[in-house]
């Protein structure tokens, strides 16, 4: 008689606590809180009682669930100012994350975009890896991170790679199941590992604002970003430069000067500012301006819960959360359009879309906005995961059982 799953000691719980089952969670870093870190916390949630391993940690920096757990950081932590400069020990982060001792952990879930799927697992146990993507400037971006650096630069920084991802490929071996955030990381950890991947969206989850949106008549239209290279807030810039309109970005990052300076008095730049005036901002909005590529893109999806539609580059996770205007549709044909792609990285092509979009705005129905980024809400990602834990949990110990038969 096959034996009562809900009387095993190992079983993994609905509150997510283990009865005999030692989890490790690897983590790439803790310096802040992103869309990675908001994974991170549903993982914590689920597993309160795990060790949780990061190369370092800067302390407050994440949320309080993240905070609380039992944090294992790495030689790394002990260097003076680790957290502003940590890029800088890319070399390290190999070695850093395979100084680890997992040897008394049977279930292994590491939440990686960089070098967290590599720490190692002891023989017998389950290591699954919720991937974010395959090292993106190690394998596909390293003209969107690198192209300000000077050609010495360039080529020191290439040598680096070039290691990485050799130790990558050796790494994802570890790995007995891959979870991707979107199909277009399936397709990307296909390409570059030769491994299968299921798909779990990401959470996004927004409050709804309590204060007035924000006005801008007749109308702005809202960036939402890190200012780093490879986002594209130049093309977004150069396009609203020549055609007038206005556009408000939130954001920092290294960019944030140089772009500054070449925008003109329509483009406004507010920096970083609270989540109130974020929420403000989406709600006053004409639309949302989205010119980069992003493995799934977490803004997007923000966007459309406050009824907006988004004016998005069409490569990546975009092709995922938004039903285009008029064009062959990704997703369900029969719903209404959340938004507007262009297909080339141009100003024209930005434009156009813009021009495309404001000739149908009335068409966008708030309503069915909403309802398209609800499907990405925290709790239909917690139990997505958790439910995904508990079956290959299970598999595995019955592999196990029938080894030993």
């Amino acid at each position: 008689m096959e034996r009562d799953r809900a009387a095993d000691p190992r079983d993994i719980s609905e509150r997510g606590s283990m009865n005999n089952i030692k989890i490790a969670i690897a983590h790439d870093w803790l310096t802040g809180m992103r869309g990675g870190e908001k994974c991170l916390e549903v993982f914590c949630e689920l597993f309160p009682d795990a060790a949780l391993f990061t190369l370092l940690h800067k302390k407050g920096s994440v949320a309080p669930v993240i905070e609380e757990m039992d944090i294992r950081t790495s030689f790394l932590q002990k260097i003076p100012g680790i957290s502003r400069n940590y890029r800088r020990f890319l070399p390290f982060f190999t070695r850093a994350i395979e100084s680890f001792d997992l040897s008394g952990y049977d279930l292994v879930l590491s939440s990686s975009h960089c070098v967290a799927k590599g720490i190692k697992k002891k023989e017998g146990s389950l290591h699954i890896c919720y991937c974010y993507t395959p090292v993106r400037y190690a394998w596909k971006f390293f003209h969107e991170y690198f192209s300000a650096e000077n050609p010495l630069k360039q080529r020191v920084i290439a040598y680096y790679l070039r290691r990485l991802r050799k130790w990558d490929l050796e790494a994802n071996k570890k790995v007995d199941y891959f979870v991707a955030i979107s199909d277009n990381i399936k397709n990307r950890i296909k390409e570059y590992y030769s491994r299968d991947a299921d798909v779990i969206y990401p959470p996004v989850d927004v409050l709804p604002g309590s204060g007035d949106e924000v006005r801008d008549e007749p109308g702005y239209y809202l960036i939402v970003s890190a200012l780093v290279p490879y986002k594209r807030i130049d093309l977004a810039v150069e396009a609203f430069n020549k055609s007038g309109r206005r556009l408000i970005v939130i954001g920092s990052g290294s960019d944030l000067s140089k772009l500054a300076k070449k925008a003109s008095d329509n483009v406004k730049f507010l920096g970083w500012v609270s989540g109130e005036e974020v929420r403000k901002h989406y709600s006053g909005c004409r639309a949302l301006i989205f010119p980069g590529e992003e493995d799934f893109g977490i803004v997007p999806v923000e966007a459309q819960y406050y009824g907006k539609p988004v004016i998005a580059y069409a490569r990546g996770g975009v092709l995922e959360t938004i039903v285009p205007l008029g064009e062959e549709q990704h997703l369900d044909a029969d719903r209404s359009p959340t938004g507007v792609y262009f297909h080339e990285q141009t100003v024209n092509a930005l434009n156009e879309a813009i021009t495309r979009f404001e000739k149908n705005e009335h068409v966008f129905e708030p309503d069915e906005l909403k309802n398209n980024a609800r499907q990405f809400n925290r709790e239909r990602f917690k139990r997505e995961i958790r439910d995904y834990i508990q079956e290959k949990w299970w598999s595995h110990i019955e592999s196990q059982r029938e080894e030993a038969r």
